[in-house]
């Protein structure tokens, strides 16, 4: 399923009790989808299954966090990150998102799985911050070096905060 969304300037927010779970196979092809996930995206089991999970992105997110979040749960790490998701609707929603490999008994990488919850609200504002400049640098260049330009944009805001980015994601 192509994702032909508009985004509209209109904000679902979780409750705090919310918890958004979803399932992907290796290649980020969703296999479960909770009630409270299909809620938000205002999508149904059918419509979700099997489909990347990329369907739920957001414009507004940089190239480059989905960069991180491949490489660390690539590499067996569990990541976190804020993530703006895009309703079917256009409409969107903040999540707080906990993204982790799961393992077979050898340890191999057999599936990925992802909580997210709400986020904190004074968070939320440093981040868009951070991402609307990290997005712009994305948009200054070609596809191809986009991800680079986003990097460069995140890691001077790291290294001016002498922080990386599980500290700075934890701590913000």
């Amino acid at each position: 399923m192509k994702n032909n969304v508009t985004p509209r300037n209109h904000e679902l927010v979780m409750a705090d009790e919310d918890l958004i779970l979803s399932k992907t196979d290796l290649t980020g092809r969703m296999t479960y989808a909770n009630e409270i996930f299909k809620k938000f995206a205002g999508y149904k089991e059918d419509e979700l299954l099997n489909e990347q999970h990329s369907i739920v992105r957001h414009p507004d997110m940089p190239r480059a966090i989905f960069k991180i979040l491949w490489d660390g749960i690539k590499t067996k790490r569990e990541v976190y990150a804020y993530v703006k998701n895009l309703a079917k609707d256009g409409s969107y929603y903040w999540t707080f998102a906990n993204v982790a490999p799961d393992l077979d008994l050898d340890g191999n990488i057999v599936s990925y799985f992802s909580v997210r919850r709400k986020p904190d609200r004074a968070s939320l504002e440093k981040i868009e911050t951070l991402y609307h400049e990290m997005l712009q640098a994305e948009k200054k260049v070609s596809r191809r070096d986009s991800i680079d330009a986003s990097m460069a944009i995140l890691n001077d805001y790291l290294k001016a905060r002498n922080a990386d980015y599980d500290s700075f994601i934890h701590e913000i």
